[in-house]
């Protein structure tokens, strides 16, 4: 039985596909009063409370949100708080961006491996062994580090960055969560004989044929109006929780998919459990799950509050995009989740008491009610 809550449609569905009406195709961070008008109508609506941390007795912050659980067949087994209204999810998509490097013929012309393909669908931590992988594929084709357009910034990994800092040395763009990905694009670039300096524009075929296959997973049309510009510089097109969840099914069973497709996204789920260390790092939560589910259970995060994945032995796809963007949030509900079906790995959890400098238990993080009550209906 499917729990819903709260649920608006700003969008029309027929079966498994959903319009945004009077919106033609455009430019990137185009923009219209009609989708302005949606969007403020929407930010009316009150999502549950999803995660609560108290202090002492009493509340001291809450967490709301949405979440879906979607079988393959595009059906919601779970639906709580607004799950039609367009999400941006940000790095939590990165395994549906690579499938254009596999699929397109790249990833074998340039001898990519399960390690190669781990990192194009990863937010690494900028390990000295990430770093050096994001630079040898763009070396095999014919590209150095100056290629990337990501941009810059600290390595997520504490150990490392401290090590920079201690050195003297700069972080370069090598060093950047994404750069996998954009590896991944601009050998895809140079495999279709096309700009490889324009890569990452919203029109440059590398960027149209991500679009495509997030259309074709989610089984929903992109428009313009639906497109942001991601941290990393490519675009990000927002799409509704439940055609993330139900694209993220897919991708792990390749149900519905047309050989070619399905064999690509086989791979590159087979390359996140095989090197889950690549698709982000040490302590962090993608990594533990993977580690510990190979070939059961895919989990990607990204940005804001957004977390999607699967569980490929039950056939179902699950999205939630926590609304102020906590990752704390986001990591306690992706783990309640999958505790449902795992209680195995109840101990990946955020740790349910917080504790003060002394350690000293002050508070509970926890499963709110709405959420519980949720989880308890599948």
């Amino acid at each position: 039985m499917a729990a819903t809550q709260g649920r608006k449609r700003p969008f029309s569905f027929l079966p498994g596909i959903w319009f945004l009406h009077g919106v033609a195709s455009g430019d990137c961070g185009a923009d219209s009063a009609l989708h302005r008008e949606r969007s403020r109508k929407s930010s009316c609506m009150r999502n549950p409370v999803l995660i609560e941390l108290t202090r002492g007795s009493l509340l001291e912050s809450a967490h709301a949100g949405a979440i879906a659980v979607v079988r393959v067949d595009g059906k919601a087994v779970l639906t709580l708080g607004d799950t039609a209204q367009p999400v941006f999810p940000r790095s939590a998509i990165k395994p549906l961006q690579a499938v254009p490097l596999v699929q397109s013929g790249a990833a074998d012309r340039w001898g990519f491996g399960a390690p190669e393909i781990a990192l194009a669908a990863a937010s690494h931590s900028g390990t000295a062994r990430h770093a050096s992988l994001a630079a040898s594929m763009l070396a095999r084709a014919g590209l150095g580090p100056a290629a990337l357009a990501c941009g810059v910034h600290d390595p997520l990994d504490h150990a490392t960055a401290r090590a920079l800092i201690r050195s003297g040395a700069a972080p370069t763009a090598l060093h950047h969560n994404c750069s996998g990905k954009h590896a991944g694009m601009l050998a895809t670039a140079v495999h279709m004989g096309e700009d490889a300096a324009t890569y990452w524009r919203p029109e440059h075929p590398v960027q149209q044929r991500i679009a495509r296959v997030l259309g074709e997973l989610g089984r929903c049309s992109l428009s313009g109006d639906v497109c942001g510009i991601d941290g990393c510089s490519v675009p990000n097109w927002a799409m509704p929780l439940e055609a993330l969840a139900g694209a993220f099914a897919r991708f792990v069973s390749g149900d519905g998919l047309e050989r070619e497709r399905a064999a690509a996204c086989r791979r590159i789920a087979e390359a996140c459990w095989a090197h889950p260390d690549l698709v982000a790092g040490p302590g962090r939560l993608d990594t533990a799950v993977m580690t510990r589910l190979p070939a059961r259970v895919l989990t990607k995060g990204g940005a804001e509050g957004v977390y999607c994945g699967a569980l490929r032995e039950l056939g179902l796809g699950f999205a939630l995009k926590i609304d102020d963007g906590a990752k704390r949030a986001a990591d306690a509900v992706v783990a309640a989740l999958l505790a449902r079906f795992h209680p195995e790995i109840t101990d990946l959890a955020p740790p349910a008491a917080l504790t003060n400098w002394r350690g000293i238990e002050v508070g509970r993080l926890q499963a709110a009610p709405a959420l519980q009550q949720a989880l308890g209906s599948l």
